[in-house]
């Protein structure tokens, strides 16, 4: 939650009976586990809202000090063309085959969703890649 103090953030919460699909645990950024009785492991949908809403709100009155960052956040459309780019030029050199992609993008996503990328930081990435395209 720390993150909440820094920037904005937005909850993604799927339906009660179905949760959310794979392609939109894909586009989150975070994945968050609320641990729960391990006799009843999942909470309904309006209490999960509300410990959330709970911890958003904890996070912001903290007395800490909040880290000043050294960049800008990236935006989640830059994010998504990053991904998009880095997809394409992987397909492009063989290292991805599309008609079997297993969880490759899945895993390369929760890996720069930990890095907590900046704008820069992407800029740069997919200069690298632009780079390498040119010699595809």
């Amino acid at each position: 939650m720390r993150y909440a103090r820094q920037q904005p953030v937005a909850l993604l919460f799927g339906a009660e009976t179905s949760g959310l699909t794979t392609a939109e645990v894909n586009k989150c950024q975070i994945i968050i586990h609320i641990p729960a009785n391990p006799e009843f492991s999942s909470l309904n949908l309006a209490s999960a809202v509300q410990v959330m809403a709970y911890e958003l709100r904890m996070a912001l009155i903290e007395n800490e000090e909040p880290a000043s960052p050294v960049g800008s956040p990236v935006s989640f459309n830059d994010l998504e063309l990053f991904y998009a780019h880095l997809e394409q030029a992987m397909i492009a050199c063989d290292f991805l085959d599309p008609q079997k992609p297993k969880l490759l993008m899945q895993r390369i996503r929760r890996l720069f969703a930990r890095a907590r990328l900046e704008k820069e930081e992407v800029q740069i990435l997919r200069g690298i890649l632009t780079a390498l395209g040119k010699r595809w």
